[in-house]
């Protein structure tokens, strides 16, 4: 089980377009990521690279789901 250093709203976050990636800051200095990707995932962690806080990131995963229908052969 993760102990998280906060949960926050995705609306918190910084978007970058180019690297499709969410951003907040981290009491380290550094910024929590999580990927477009991760959220359509169901992922719901963000990470800092420069120490071992997580945060769980609160969001619509529906909103954020690729909408990608497979069907069966």
């Amino acid at each position: 089980m993760s102990v998280f250093h906060d949960e926050v709203e995705i609306e918190d976050f910084e978007y970058d377009e180019e690297t499709e990636t969410y951003y907040f800051p981290c009491p380290c200095g550094d910024r929590f990521a999580i990927t477009k990707e991760d959220l359509e995932n169901g992922e719901e962690v963000a990470t800092c690279p420069s120490c071992s806080l997580i945060v769980r990131v609160i969001y619509d995963k529906e909103e954020f789901m690729s909408g990608e229908i497979v069907e069966a052969p």
